[in-house]
Parts: structure tokens; C-alpha cells; sequence
């Protein structure tokens, strides 16, 4: 099946070597039978864990029913889910769209609007400061603002607008806003990068900062958000309140892509008939699923499991610790973990783990990244770091 794929399909991936047939909770099976302890979640998008039984219910309901019909006339499930959204998250209204990439360039095209028609910065010079070694999605203009060569090489030219300033670094951030500044894009958890976390109280002075200077501080939580980490929203950790904040992957529950803006109503409303939209965003099917994972956040009880079983995890890592693990970063059920070059790449690691029945992705170098279900259980996160140290070693 993997050489089927290489003569048809673009080359623009390069997955472990496993086919992957059905999958249940945390598990996923291939085609000959063997299973695996899924430790990736589609970075995320699969939170809940693979085809959580009240998601594929509220999806099969929907099937039955109604799947699409444009934003050219309203559907009977989106306003549900526009109501329950913003009030899981504590904000005013949403903007639908379908993946984490469209509710980026969605964001930006926000920020700017609002900087022209409320801010009163002049035609065509808005900025947008952003962070280095971010990762926002894969579309033009947002790889014009990375700093990773391989999202940009042979893709220009690019867009101009932005600014990069050194993540975590509040005074280089301060020196790049001026009366141009439409907004701060940033994540609050950097999880390309290697599950960068900030040092506390950065999120806090990204807060004060865009407040002074009168421009918008915008959260990229399409990994970070709804649940991961513990809380709802990442930026819940410090009880800092962006001025909007960006979702995607978890949001469509593994099943469909679903994508939002969520933010004040001042930010939201710069919006006008024709200016902008999608065809799918906010279909019926989406708002199903959608609204199925609000209730399953309004619950809590994913953020506690993200939380309880975050212990578990460090406590796991940090005994791996001068055994093969030079250093780990983690929040939550999420973490990026530095391995000893010397034992190989990550995707080396990758590969051995898979052999042990562990899926996870590599990043840079020689880190890798933890992200499993949230349904996960304690003995099957033991299990996998047991894996990890015998890998190791």
C-alpha cells in the first residue's frame, strides 16, 4: 500500500511506515492486525481520541439529515454552535471556517481590517509582529512569516506586513511595536518548535503590552486549545484574555476540519458581507460535531485528565532524564522531548517506538513530540514511557 502510494500521491509528507486501517479511543490498528498506542492525536485533533462515541453519534445524526448548504442561506445547527463556543471560551462571537490555516489567515485578515477602520492606521501599512521559529500553518502568506527554510524555500516572493521578534522575549517584542502594529500573533506553547513554553509571566506581559499600544494581541491555540494543555486555552494557565483567539483541530473532534476565530465583538464586526468566507465553514455537519465537542469541554472533565495524567507524564520523562533524555518541556498532556543525538534522530526514535507499538512524530533534530488522546489512561501512558526508556537504553 505505501509503494501504491508513491507514483499518485505528492510527495509532501513523508509518514512513518505504517498503515493504519481502524483505530478506537488511544488505539489505532494497521492493516495486518498490529496495534499501536496512538501518542500523536493528529497534533491535536484527535483530543478527544479516535471516534469518541458521543462525536460519531452527533456526526451520524447529521449524515441523516443535512450536510451542507454555503452561508448563502442559514442552517438550524450553526447558531448552537456559535453560542456554546463563545461561551466555553469567554468571548463575544465567532467566524467558522474548516482548517487551522484559514483560521489564521482569517485572523490576520481581522487584525488588519480592524487596524484600518478602528485603529485608523493608514491604507495598506498595518504590521503584524510575530514570534520566531512559529509555526501558523502552510498557505503563502503564512510561511512569508516563518523562519523555518524548509516551509519557505522555492515559495516566494512573500508577503509583506510582518515582524519577527525572538519568542519569549518581551523587550524585543516591545521594540518592534509602533503605530503600524495591528496585532501580536503569537502561540501561547510553540509545538512545531519542540513544545516551546514561555517563561511565566510572558503571555501576562504580551497582554500589558498590546494594551498599551493600542493594538490587538491575537492566540494561535489550533494545538495548544481546548484541552491539551489543562485548561480550555492555553493563555488560562496565566488568566490572560486575548483580544481573539484562533481554533481549529480539536474543534472537529477528529472527524471533520473545523476552524474558528473566536474574539470581541469590536474585532469581529469589522467584517462585512463579501469580505470574506467559505463555502464550508460553519456547514451543518461541522456545527454537529462542533457543538458535540463544546459539551464535552463544558464538562471539565478532559482538562482534569490533562492535568492529572500531565503529572504522570513528567514524572515519567524526568526519569528518563541522563538515560537517554537530555531535556523535556511539557504542559499538560503535551511535551517535547531532546534526545541524546548520540542514540539518533527523532525520526529514528520515531521508528522504534513504532516497533515497540508507540506512534509519535519527530520535529527538529533530535526532539520528538508527546501529544496522545486525552482519553488516555494511566496504565497506557506508563506503558508508552516504559517503551520510550527501553528505546533508550
Amino acid at each position: 500500500m505505501i509503494s501504491a502510494e508513491e507514483p499518485v500521491l505528492a510527495h509532501n509528507y513523508h509518514p512513518l511506515p505504517v498503515v493504519v486501517a481502524r483505530a478506537e479511543g488511544a488505539w489505532v490498528e494497521d492493516v495486518d492486525g498490529h496495534r499501536y498506542l496512538d501518542l500523536l492525536a493528529g497534533y491535536s485533533a484527535l483530543n478527544f481520541g479516535h471516534r469518541h462515541p458521543a462525536l460519531i453519534e452527533a456526526a451520524h445524526r447529521q449524515l441523516d439529515r443535512l450536510t451542507l448548504t454555503s452561508r448563502a442561506f442559514h442552517n438550524d445547527r450553526l447558531a448552537e454552535f456559535a453560542r456554546r463556543l463563545v461561551e466555553l471560551t469567554g468571548y463575544d462571537m465567532m467566524l467558522p471556517m474548516n482548517t487551522g490555516a484559514e483560521a489564521v489567515e482569517s485572523g490576520i485578515k481581522l487584525a488588519r481590517k480592524w487596524a484600518y477602520d478602528v485603529k485608523g492606521v493608514p491604507a495598506d501599512q498595518a504590521t503584524i509582529v510575530v514570534a520566531a521559529d512559529n509555526f501558523h500553518g502552510r498557505t503563502t502568506t503564512i510561511v512569508s512569516f516563518s523562519t523555518d527554510e524548509t516551509a519557505r524555500a522555492g515559495f516566494g516572493p512573500f508577503t509583506p506586513g510582518f515582524r519577527i521578534v525572538p519568542y519569549n522575549d518581551l523587550a524585543a517584542l516591545e521594540a518592534a511595536i509602533d503605530e503600524t502594529t495591528a496585532a501580536v500573533l503569537i502561540e501561547p506553547i510553540q509545538g512545531e518548535a519542540g513544545v516551546l513554553i514561555p517563561d511565566d509571566g510572558y503571555l501576562t506581559g504580551v497582554r500589558e503590552l498590546t494594551r498599551r499600544a493600542g493594538c490587538l494581541f491575537i492566540a494561535d491555540e489550533i494545538q495548544s486549545g481546548l484541552g491539551r494543555t489543562g485548561h480550555t486555552l492555553a493563555v488560562g494557565h496565566e488568566g490572560v484574555v486575548p483580544d481573539a483567539v484562533l481554533l481549529g483541530k480539536a474543534l472537529g473532534g477528529g472527524i471533520v476540519p473545523v476552524s474558528a476565530v473566536v474574539g470581541r465583538r469590536e474585532v469581529l464586526e469589522v467584517l462585512r458581507p463579501g469580505e470574506h468566507g467559505s463555502t464550508f465553514g460553519g456547514n451543518p455537519l461541522a456545527a454537529a460535531v462542533g457543538t458535540a465537542v463544546v459539551e464535552l469541554l463544558e464538562t471539565g472533565e478532559f482538562q482534569s485528565r490533562a492535568t492529572e495524567l500531565g503529572v504522570v507524564l513528567r514524572e515519567g520523562l524526568a526519569g528518563l532524564v541522563g538515560r537517554g533524555v537530555v531535556g523535556f518541556r511539557a504542559r499538560g498532556l503535551w511535551a517535547g522531548v531532546d534526545v541524546d543525538p548520540a542514540l539518533g534522530t527523532g525520526r529514528e526514535i520515531s521508528e522504534r517506538l513504532m516497533r515497540e507499538g508507540v506512534l509519535v512524530k519527530d520535529t527538529h533534530g533530535s526532539t520528538i513530540r508527546i501529544a496522545p488522546p486525552l482519553c488516555v489512561t494511566e496504565e497506557e501512558l506508563r506503558s508508552a514511557l516504559a517503551a520510550l526508556g527501553r528505546v533508550l537504553s
